[in-house]
């Protein structure tokens, strides 16, 4: 009978609301680190142009 009211109980009782903060905190921490690789090629590629365009061509 106890483990008839456990059961009952656990099935009927209001689920606990969902903290969706970690899903959406995740998904800032993705786009924030896209974005900085995105600056960190455009640099990159930037300098790679600047520094070939002055050395000397042979």
């Amino acid at each position: 009978m106890k483990l008839l009211h456990l059961v009952l109980g656990t099935l009927l009782s209001p689920r606990p609301a969902h903290d969706q903060r970690g899903l959406s905190q995740s998904t800032e921490i993705a786009i924030l680190t896209g974005v900085v690789v995105g600056i960190a090629v455009t640099v990159g590629a930037a300098i790679t142009v600047y520094v070939k365009a002055r050395l000397p061509q042979p």
